[in-house]
């Protein structure tokens, strides 16, 4: 396992100096046996979508949530209320079909389930979540119960 790259040969053995040789750029990882740098779609397959960023706000009448889901249908994707305030949102891209004549140059696509949990406050009304997936964005939104402010009764002091 070369720690060390060679700058003076490329991948193919060429010279960096050779003027027709195409530029690959130096991946450092490439020689460790915990990254993958096969291009095989079975390869990319166990690979869990992790990746799915989703926001969390809070506005004064709810918390919202929203996740790019870019290429998922709303069929493929999940969302589930738990009984302890938990909001679950879930979902599958699959594996696009790979045919023996296709030459693939580069997978940088991600694949596979993905599962993010979030435990609502106290506040969330469960019985009102909603929603929507609009150009692959899923906005997910739980009004919140308005916060009673206490009465509070001025008390005149005597003496």
């Amino acid at each position: 396992m070369a720690m060390i790259p060679s700058f003076f040969n490329n991948s193919r053995g060429g010279s960096i100096f050779d003027t027709f040789s195409e530029f690959d750029s130096w991946d450092p990882l490439k020689e460790f046996p915990f990254t993958s740098t096969s291009n095989s779609l079975l390869s990319r397959e166990n690979s869990a979508f992790v990746n799915t960023r989703i926001d969390w706000k809070e506005t004064p009448e709810a918390h919202v949530f929203k996740a790019d889901l870019p290429g998922l249908k709303k069929e493929e994707v999940k969302v589930e209320i738990e009984d302890d305030r938990v909001l679950q949102i879930s979902g599958d891209r699959n594996v696009e079909k790979e045919d023996k004549n296709d030459t693939w140059h580069r997978v940088e696509r991600s694949s596979g389930k993905f599962l993010r949990r979030f435990r609502l406050p106290e506040n969330a009304k469960m019985d009102q979540v909603k929603a929507s997936m609009e150009n692959g964005v899923l906005t997910v939104t739980v009004p919140k119960e308005e916060i009673k402010k206490p009465d509070v009764k001025a008390i005149e002091i005597s003496g």
